[in-house]
């Protein structure tokens, strides 16, 4: 973090630097903003295809064709989830929070969209309904679901806690739950395990220091967020454990509950949706020959 107190001065121009009004990196005026009417009427006739109840300090895989619907649901009691999604395909193609976060800021919601990796850069969900969208930013520059955060991990718990062996980590529940959904050994799952989407999670960071911070999440039995698969996708979602993450994470002390995952199939798809092709980058890299 920044020193509260700097070791060399400012020079002489340096309060004008400050006072230079930022530029976004990304103006997504080129982006088009998803029409959501045509999803809507899909969702109104939609039926259930399965789903899916993640166990509290546990994840679970699911799968979900292109064009199809599906919904993250708190069932028992406050809860937040850390997402993973992944081309069914290819698991290499698999979500891109950085780049994701770029484009539609640290908290997602309605509207917004899921991205893959490089070389792929597409997009691989879209959000479709928000309950939570009225939370907003709280006077602690507080949001729900963000793409800031990495998830719970056993590594950065054994730091921390001098050497501490914990081994349900949303970290380690993703490796686990993928590698029972594909048959793999826990090493290669692993490195298919990715930066999550903090699903009703509640964070932001400290005004004073920029360090990443969570409270209580608004999150009550009832509450949701939906995706449409814009491909067809597998994802694995973990119930973790640091339940609303009111206090801490990687606890097994915090109440937790578990989540559900619901998959919809449309009697037709949205009107005018097409399911995106990766990327049409040539990949040259500036070398032509």
């Amino acid at each position: 973090m920044k020193p509260s107190h700097p070791e060399h001065a400012a020079p002489a121009h340096g309060a004008a630097m400050q006072q230079i009004a930022p530029v976004i990196c990304y103006p997504v005026d080129g982006l088009p903003r998803p029409d959501l009417a045509p999803f809507r009427v899909a969702r109104a006739d939609w039926q259930k295809l399965s789903e899916t109840l993640v166990p509290a300090r546990d994840a679970r895989c699911f799968d979900v064709p292109a064009g199809h619907f599906f919904r993250i649901t708190s069932v028992e009691g406050p809860q937040v989830g850390d997402l993973n999604l992944w081309n069914a395909q290819d698991l290499h193609e698999r979500f891109y929070s950085g780049k994701t976060r770029a484009l539609h800021g640290t908290h997602l919601s309605t509207g917004d969209r899921m991205w893959t990796a490089h070389p792929y850069l597409r997009p691989m969900a879209l959000i479709t309904d928000d309950s939570l969208d009225w939370y907003g930013f709280d006077a602690f520059g507080g949001a729900v679901h963000d793409v800031i955060g990495t998830r719970c991990d056993p590594y950065t718990h054994n730091l921390l806690s001098k050497g501490g062996q914990y081994h349900h980590c949303c970290h380690s529940n993703l490796t686990r739950a993928l590698a029972d959904a594909r048959a793999l050994p826990l090493a290669e799952a692993e490195r298919h395990v990715h930066d999550v989407l903090n699903v009703f999670m509640c964070t932001g960071f400290t005004r004073d220091t920029g360090q990443y911070f969570m409270k209580a999440s608004p999150v009550r039995p009832g509450d949701y967020l939906e995706f449409f698969a814009e491909i067809d996708l597998l994802g694995a979602l973990s119930a973790c454990p640091g339940g609303d993450c009111s206090s801490e994470h990687s606890s097994d002390s915090a109440a937790c509950h578990p989540l559900l995952v619901e998959v919809f199939r449309p009697l037709a798809p949205p009107a005018g949706w097409v399911s995106p092709m990766v990327n049409g980058y040539d990949r040259s890299h500036g070398r032509n020959g």
